[in-house]
């Protein structure tokens, strides 16, 4: 007689969310000001301006450009102005704060725009691994939006989770 395998994961009706697959399609791209300063240091403004007008923006096509500065350098808001002014209409967005914030952004936003009432009552995957740098942020938002509206939240595979939530069961 042989016996037969069950897949206990396939028939556990858990819901599992893949933050990987909502990644911006869209490249990354990162302006760092310190390469535009003098010294690294020191904002000159005819020549930020000038070096500005010369740089090559085309090869930022279509990317959402990541705006900031790596070095302790006191920038003013206007030379972040001037870095938008020159890149609309070449870069599909334009974002102050390095990639990781920009992914942050982008996933809060993405979340936020999520319909919490398809996971009323849910237990809920959080898939763990991926090919594409997802944010902590991501998942932090991730779980802050579904808690109030999930039965329970695990974050890994289906197959081995760690639990993170389990709503307490009503006392009848």
């Amino acid at each position: 007689m042989e016996k037969v395998l069950v897949n206990k994961v396939a028939n556990s009706n858990l819901v599992t969310i893949n933050l990987e697959k909502f990644f911006p399609s869209i490249p990354l791209a990162s302006f760092d000001i310190k390469d535009f300063l003098f010294h690294g240091l020191i904002l000159k403004e005819k020549d930020f301006r000038l070096t500005l007008k010369e740089f090559d923006w085309a090869k930022l096509k279509s990317a959402h450009l990541c705006v900031y500065c790596s070095t302790d350098a006191i920038i003013p808001t206007w030379a972040y102005m001037l870095v938008a002014s020159h890149a609309e209409g070449v870069c599909e967005s334009v974002f102050q704060g390095n990639e990781q914030e920009f992914l942050n952004h982008y996933y809060n936003q993405f979340i936020n725009s999520m319909d919490a009432s398809i996971y009323q009552d849910e237990r809920i995957v959080i898939k763990g691994c991926s090919d594409k740098p997802v944010p902590a942020g991501a998942y932090l938002a991730l779980t802050s939006f579904l808690k109030p509206v999930a039965r329970s939240i695990m974050y890994g595979e289906p197959c081995s989770t760690v639990p993170i939530y389990k709503k307490p069961r009503q006392k009848k």
